[in-house]
């Protein structure tokens, strides 16, 4: 007789429920704080004649916008209740929207780019002393936002978030040091130079995104099965891994399946085996698992293909 097993569902479901809400509110916390930094370095450089500064701005602003996009996701899904059809909620926005945020990052970095090439064209005079000033308020406002998101394990968004934070910091950073080259050794070259390597951060921040997400989306899975199918074995009663499948609804949410061969026991020897390949799976952050057994006198080899999947 087959039988399934569901681990902990209960707790885990309000742990995810704690830690989506959890990060939830950081990412709305950080949109609104990177926002009102957008609002004054936008001013700072239109006031002051800095490109550097406006620049900055608008890469602040695409990332408020990829830390709404990403609390919006978050949100909804967290507060979606759509009954037994959708299995797992709207968890699935998580990358999804992770997804789009890190194809925000590539026309980033063309403009980053572009902005670079009319610099070194054409040198901008700029305010040194407010442009010092505004920069190092933007930095600022950047580290606090890291402070912000980085508490705790960071969800898939809050990592793309932390990505796109970083990329400011090193903007405002990068804006910083040109500013001073600029003014104590006459380099004007520095400017573009800075940004260049600006985008070069933002595109390395993009691939990591991306990976991260596709990966989900793709069901790929986040454990070695060969390494996982080991262990299950070395169970004891355990014979053979018919069949296994791991993979992930959001990075908070990991589910798997298996079938298992086992050795005709006890009822009680049979809930022990269930015990201890529910907590294997456990101490692998699985936190969804439907577990099957299969004795001698079940097996049938045509059920067993049917149900492995095999491609």
């Amino acid at each position: 007789m087959s039988q399934h097993g569901h681990a902990h569902e209960e707790t885990e479901e309000y742990e995810l429920t704690t830690e989506t809400d959890s990060s939830t509110r950081r990412l709305a916390l950080v949109a609104v704080v990177n926002f009102l930094g957008f609002l004054a370095e936008l001013a700072g450089g239109l006031l002051f004649g800095s490109v550097a500064l406006i620049s900055d701005a608008l890469h602040m602003l695409f990332d408020m916008l990829a830390y709404a996009m990403a609390f919006g996701a978050s949100y909804t899904a967290e507060r979606f209740e759509g009954g037994a059809e959708w299995s797992y909620g709207l968890h699935r926005l998580e990358p999804v929207a992770a997804f789009l945020n890190g194809i925000l990052l590539v026309p980033m970095v063309g403009y980053i780019l572009w902005e670079s090439y009319q610099r070194f064209l054409d040198p901008v005079e700029i305010d040194p002393t407010m442009t010092l000033i505004i920069a190092g308020g933007g930095l600022l406002v950047n580290l606090g936002s890291v402070y912000i998101v980085q508490g705790g394990e960071m969800s898939l968004n809050e990592r793309g978030a932390f990505y796109h934070l970083l990329g400011d910091a090193g903007g405002s950073v990068a804006v910083i040091i040109s500013t001073l080259a600029v003014v104590t050794f006459d380099l004007p070259v520095a400017d573009p130079v800075a940004a260049i390597l600006i985008g070069v951060l933002v595109l390395v921040s993009a691939g990591k995104v991306l990976r991260g997400s596709t990966s989900i989306l793709l069901e790929r899975s986040p454990i070695s099965p060969d390494k996982l199918r080991n262990e299950l074995t070395a169970v004891d009663g355990v014979e053979d891994v018919d069949d296994i499948h791991v993979w992930q609804v959001c990075s908070q949410l990991t589910v798997a399946t298996v079938r298992l061969q086992y050795e005709p026991t006890s009822l009680d020897q049979h809930q022990a085996i269930r015990s201890r390949v529910h907590q294997l799976l456990s101490d692998h952050g699985i936190d969804h698992a439907t577990v099957e057994l299969v004795g001698e006198m079940e097996r049938d080899p045509e059920t067993a293909d049917n149900t492995s999947h095999n491609h």
